[in-house]
C-alpha cells in the first residue's frame, strides 16, 4: 500500500496563500472521515500549522492516482494557483520528508521543536478518528524515533530554535533594550504563550493578555505574572504597550487600520511593534504604512530564520544522513520488495510500489 504527501509550505506558498488552505483543528475530524468516503485513501493524518498544510495518506491504486485525489480533495475550482504551491511525495521520499517535518528540518526556523508536537497532534487526532492503518501508524512512529534521536545526537536545535525567540531577535532590532517594554500578547495559545516566555526571559518589563476567554487568558497571565483584559477591552491599555503579539484563530483582522490609528495618534511617536503570528493573518497588512507602527508576520520571520540556517549547514548533513538512513531501514523493512527499492531523492520515473 503506497504512502503518499501532499503539502504546501512556507517555501512554496506565500501567506495569502497559506490562509485561504488553513485548517482549524476542529475541522480535521470531518475532513478525514470525508477524504476516506470520497477518495481511495485508507489511512490519512492531517497537518495545519502556520507554515504548512499536509496530507499524509495510504491506499489503493498507484501512488500518483491517490496524489490526484489528494489534490482534488484539498483545491477548489476557483483556486487556479493550486498547481504552483503544491509539492508531491510518494513512496520513500514520503518517509524522507515526514521525518524532516518531525524533526524541524524543513521548518522555516531549522530545527524548532513546535512542529514535532503538532505533528503528534495531527496523529492523534487521526488516532482518534480511526484513520490511521499499519501503514501510517508504522512511519508516524518512526518518525518520532527519528526526530528523538536527531534532538540527542546533534546539535541542530542550538540556539534561538523557535518562532516565538525569532520574534524576541526581531524585538531587539526595533528596540534597543526590551528591559523597559510593555508587551501584550494577543491570543492564549502555545505560541503565544511561548513568545511571551521568550520576551519576558530577555528583559521586557511587564506584560499583558488578551483572549477571547478571559479564563485562559487568567490563566496565562497569572503563570507569567503579567495582568490580563478583556479581548474586546485591549484598546484601554494600548497606550502602554510597545510590543504586540498576535496569534489568534481568528477568521478575521483582529487589527486593522481604521482600528489602530486613532489609538497611535496619541503614542507620541513613540514605535509600536506588531508581530502576526498568525494564519490567517491577524492584523491588517494596510497598518504597516501608517507612522511609527513596524508590522511583521510570519513570512517576515523568515529573514532572521535564514541567519540560522547558515550557521547550522554542518548540523544538517549529519541530520540528513539520520533522516535517509532510518527511512530507508523502514522503507525495506515494513513497506516494499528488494527490487522496488530506490533513492529517496530520484524516485524512479513510473515506479509502483510492491506491497510485502
Amino acid at each position: 500500500m503506497p504512502i503518499v504527501c501532499l503539502g504546501l509550505n512556507h517555501r512554496t506558498a506565500p501567506i495569502t496563500v497559506r490562509e485561504r488552505y488553513a485548517l482549524a483543528e476542529n475541522e480535521l475530524p470531518e475532513l478525514l472521515v470525508q477524504l476516506l468516503k470520497q477518495t481511495n485513501v485508507d489511512e490519512a493524518v492531517i497537518l495545519s500549522t502556520c507554515n504548512r498544510v499536509e496530507i499524509y495518506a495510504a491506499g489503493r491504486g498507484p501512488a500518483q492516482h491517490l496524489l490526484n485525489e489528494l489534490r482534488a480533495f484539498l483545491v477548489t475550482e476557483e483556486e487556479a494557483d493550486g498547481d504552483d504551491v503544491f509539492y508531491e511525495h510518494s513512496g520513500q521520499s514520503s518517509m524522507v520528508h515526514l521525518f524532516k517535518v518531525a524533526s524541524g528540518l524543513d521548518s522555516m526556523v531549522l530545527g524548532e521543536t513546535e512542529i514535532l508536537g503538532q505533528l503528534k497532534d495531527a496523529y492523534q487526532i487521526a488516532l482518534e478518528n480511526k484513520t490511521t492503518g499499519s501503514s501510517l501508524n508504522q512511519a508516524f512512529q518512526k518518525a518520532f524515533n527519528v526526530a528523538k534521536q536527531i534532538r540527542t545526537e546533534t546539535n541542530i536545535q542550538r540556539g534561538s530554535v523557535s518562532v516565538a525567540n525569532v520574534a524576541v531577535e526581531l524585538a531587539s532590532k526595533i528596540f534597543d533594550q526590551l528591559k523597559d517594554r510593555t508587551v501584550m500578547v494577543i491570543g492564549a495559545g502555545e505560541t503565544g504563550e511561548k513568545t511571551a516566555r521568550a520576551l519576558l526571559s530577555r528583559g521586557a518589563k511587564s506584560l499583558i493578555v488578551s483572549n477571547r476567554s478571559f479564563e485562559r487568558a487568567e490563566a496565562m497571565a497569572k503563570e507569567l505574572g503579567g495582568v490580563a483584559v478583556d479581548f474586546d477591552h485591549w484598546q484601554s491599555v494600548f497606550d502602554s504597550v510597545d510590543i504586540i503579539i498576535s496569534s489568534t484563530s481568528a477568521p478575521d483582522y483582529v487589527i486593522d487600520r481604521k482600528k489602530l490609528e486613532p489609538l497611535q495618534g496619541s503614542r507620541q511617536h513613540r514605535p509600536l511593534l506588531l508581530v502576526d503570528i498568525a494564519v490567517p493573518r491577524d492584523i491588517e497588512p494596510e497598518v504597516n504604512f501608517m507612522e511609527d507602527v513596524y508590522l511583521y508576520n510570519i513570512d517576515d520571520l523568515q529573514s532572521i530564520a535564514d541567519d540560522y540556517l547558515r550557521l547550522r549547514k554542518e548540523e544538517i548533513m549529519k541530520c540528513e544522513s539520520i533522516v535517509r538512513d532510518k527511512a530507508r531501514e523502514l522503507f525495506d523493512s515494513h513497506f516494499y520488495s528488494q527490487d522496488d527499492r530506490q533513492d529517496p531523492e530520484t524516485p524512479a520515473a513510473g515506479a509502483e510500489p510492491v506491497v510485502n
